[in-house]
């Protein structure tokens, strides 16, 4: 079994970094009129969930953890939600749209199962 020294250690965490830089390169083609509006909200919910992941991590209290883990999956279903915006409105293939949900997706039971593991 390995050792968790660090949140860069965690799965979860490292997979919501790779999902970050697909959003970043998806929402580079965006159109222009989009950047203020659902580029940038995508982006930030995207950055929010390994940002929360790994500040709750460095919190010296189980709770504060917890909580910042409930944030991440806050920011992630906020992206769950602005990914199928993003594809209604064509600014994204099926196939990147199904693609993007589906990591979202992956994330979201690792984290719901992180959670459960340190109630």
């Amino acid at each position: 079994m390995s050792t968790i020294n660090s949140y860069r250690d965690l799965l979860v965490w490292q997979k919501s970094m790779v999902l970050v830089t697909e959003i970043y390169t998806t929402t580079n083609g965006f159109p222009a009129t989009e950047v203020y509006s659902l580029t940038s909200q995508l982006r930030r919910c995207s950055v929010s969930i390994p940002s929360n992941i790994a500040e709750g991590y460095g919190r010296n209290s189980t709770g504060d953890y917890k909580r910042f883990l409930q944030i991440a999956v806050g920011s992630l279903f906020e992206l769950q939600t602005q990914i199928e915006i993003a594809y209604n409105l064509k600014y994204t293939t099926e196939t990147l749209f199904k693609q993007l949900l589906a990591k979202a997706n992956e994330l979201e039971l690792m984290l719901l199962s992180l959670i459960r593991k340190i109630k």
